[in-house]
């Protein structure tokens, strides 16, 4: 720790409390780029010996083959960088902070992050298109509300909840963009009276740009809130899909049945398969939304420049990232091996969901909407199981022909739903193949 500036030695509470070399673990591969990006600039300017940078690199690149080990009395992953390099490390830190050091480490952690989790945001949209194309024509009850609405095939929900996870990526990638600022060469806050090349350090570490004010660069902590929410809106989808998968597989419904590899059984009650993976997913998706408000909340009343609180904003940032992940997979192994009971779904859906194609019916006839939705809903309120009759029908509203009765199939039903985005068949395998 550095102590020249005081004449008691630290604290040996206050050294362990302000130390960072837990969370820092992760940050050790990119702090030693950074600092290898460094040293090479610092012998272009003529600020290290050519003979400096060369050992600087060397060592730097040594650390990086071998790993570092980090020691808590030394604070933080700078300081054991540094001081691992031996005698010629003390010349390391010219031209820069540990401000715009751990700035740098963490936008280059998050790029990795980002990337990581798009590959999984990837695999479980395949999973999801492989398996909507599958049950493209697998009829099933839709919902509103949870109560029954109208008939879909089962290939429409996976493929809603593929589109739900594009926009995650998105977003990610807009995050990515925002992220991809290289941040050293700032100082402390109000940059150096060296003869730094920031640009240099920018190209050399593959940023697609440069900080552009110093006290802004070193305490800018937007991209890390960025991201969390982005972490957090994917584990609400993925929580939204935990929940439709749990409520399927349960006696109530049994549309579904997850694979036995993501289920435990009960300490007491030897029938039970319990959905426990799916049920944390749910549970976590709590807890990065958690994370979001932890550093929000760090954020918000923070004066101007670099303060030792941003150290906080690691843990939700790589907390966020390895929840998401997992969950991801987690719910990609659900898709992959999850069974379909297709018949007891298509047993589920009854003569009133195709309340709207008989509305549908009357309207293409030319009856206001308003008085057809009207004039079936009076016809549902008094149905008492089964299919209405023609004569049925025609009293219901003088507009229904014959051929009404045709309606009456949930085939038909979906088939007719054509609509940009609706849930026919052929949409379904449409979209589920250029998704």
């Amino acid at each position: 720790m550095l102590r020249d500036r005081f004449s008691e030695p630290a604290n040996e509470f206050a050294a362990a409390f302000v130390a960072s070399v837990r969370d820092d673990e992760r940050l050790v591969p990119f702090d030693i780029r950074g600092s290898i990006a460094h040293a090479r600039m610092l012998g272009q300017v003529g600020l290290l010996s050519e003979k400096d940078s060369a050992d600087l690199v060397a060592g730097l690149e040594k650390l990086l083959r071998n790993g570092l080990t980090l020691d808590p009395a030394l604070e933080d992953v700078h300081m054991n960088v540094e001081h691992a390099l031996g005698p010629v490390g003390a010349k390391l830190h010219a031209g820069r902070s540990r401000n715009d050091q751990v700035a740098l480490d963490l936008r280059l952690w998050l790029k990795g992050a980002i990337r990581r989790i798009l590959e999984e945001i990837a695999a479980l949209r395949k999973s999801l298109g492989v398996r909507a194309i599958e049950h493209a024509r697998t009829l099933f009850p839709g919902t509103t509300h949870l109560q029954h609405a109208q008939p879909v095939v089962f290939g429409h929900l996976l493929h809603a909840w593929s589109v739900a996870l594009a926009r995650d990526g998105t977003r990610l990638r807009d995050c990515f963009v925002r992220a991809d600022v290289s941040p050293l060469g700032a100082g402390a806050l109000a940059g150096t009276s060296l003869p730094v090349d920031p640009r240099m350090t920018a190209k050399e570490l593959g940023f697609r740009d440069l900080f552009v004010n110093s006290i802004d660069a070193v305490s800018d902590r937007d991209f890390a809130a960025e991201f969390v929410f982005d972490c957090s809106m994917t584990m609400t989808h993925l929580s939204q899909m935990a929940e439709m998968l749990i409520l399927w597989t349960t006696p109530e419904f049994g549309y579904v049945e997850l694979p036995d590899a993501l289920c435990t059984t009960s300490s007491i009650l030897p029938q039970k398969k319990n959905p426990d993976m799916i049920e944390l997913v749910r549970g976590k998706a709590g807890s990065v939304a958690g994370h979001l408000v932890n550093l929000l909340t760090t954020l918000k009343g923070l004066p101007v420049g670099y303060n030792r609180d941003l150290q906080e904003t690691k843990p939700p940032m790589f907390a966020a990232a390895d929840t998401v992940r997992a969950s991801l997979q987690a719910i990609r192994i659900a898709v992959d091996g999850m069974k379909v009971n297709a018949a007891r779904a298509m047993g589920a859906i009854e003569f009133p969901m195709l309340a709207t194609d008989l509305a549908e019916y009357l309207t293409a006839k030319g009856v206001p909407f308003r008085e057809a939705h009207s004039a079936v809903a009076k016809l549902m309120k008094n149905w008492k199981g089964g299919k209405p009759r023609a004569s049925q029908l025609k009293a219901a509203h003088p507009a229904f022909g014959k051929d009404a009765v045709s309606l009456f199939s949930p085939a038909a039903s979906v088939a007719g739903r054509k609509s940009w985005g609706g849930t026919a068949p052929e949409n379904v395998e449409g979209s589920a193949l250029k998704s």
